[in-house]
């Protein structure tokens, strides 16, 4: 068998798994998802519509992302804001069908978290502050985004520690600041996000 044969048949099973798992779920609850997931067969999977799951093993998660940028109120942020939380990083943009599908699952996975060692912020990446305020206004997203196109090192400095190729992508970085988990993709419901929030805040 050719290593092409052999990697097509990878791919099609992988996403014949996901396909079935989605079928599977359409009608369950967040909690069976959630167990589902947590049970590890689709850890790092791939959908047939592209959403991926990459968690990364805390061995493996090299140096802390450092960063700063300039939010959407004005208003300057960095990375020492966030010492010792789960930070949730959700790259995304106005025009982004997928990005307004998913923000209110993103929203979702905030609320739960509201009263834990959690953080959610986002990154625009196209957008100015008005454009960026009003999706938030008409979506219900409470928790605020830099802006990349007041200050791209926001974004240079996720991509340094991990691939930026799709929006939306929302990165999970655990206690000392290290990516986690990436989300590649629209997260069509909070119940995986707030799977790897948890399994990230029970990390000793």
């Amino acid at each position: 068998m050719t290593r092409r044969t052999t990697t097509t048949l990878r791919r099609l099973t992988a996403a014949g798994a996901a396909l079935a798992l989605t079928a599977s779920l359409a009608s369950c609850s967040d909690n069976p998802l959630s167990d589902q997931y947590r049970a590890g067969d689709n850890k790092g999977f791939i959908a047939a519509d592209g959403f991926r799951v990459v968690e990364i093993p805390t061995a493996d998660r090299g140096q802390p992302v450092t960063f700063q940028g300039v939010l959407d109120t004005g208003d300057a942020v960095t990375s020492d804001e966030y010492a010792g939380d789960v930070l949730v990083v959700n790259f995304w943009y106005a025009a982004c069908a997928p990005c307004r599908v998913e923000a209110p699952e993103l929203e979702a996975a905030h609320e739960a978290f509201a009263d834990e060692d959690v953080s959610f912020l986002g990154v625009n990446i196209y957008d100015g502050a008005a454009a960026a305020t009003a999706f938030a206004d008409t979506y219900g997203v409470t928790y605020p985004s830099a802006l990349a196109t007041v200050d791209a090192s926001v974004k240079l400095a996720f991509a340094e520690r991990t691939p930026l190729n799709a929006v939306p992508t929302t990165i999970v970085l655990d206690r000392q600041g290290r990516v986690a988990a990436r989300v590649i993709g629209q997260l069509s419901s909070a119940s995986v996000l707030k799977t790897i929030i948890s399994e990230t805040l029970d990390e000793s």
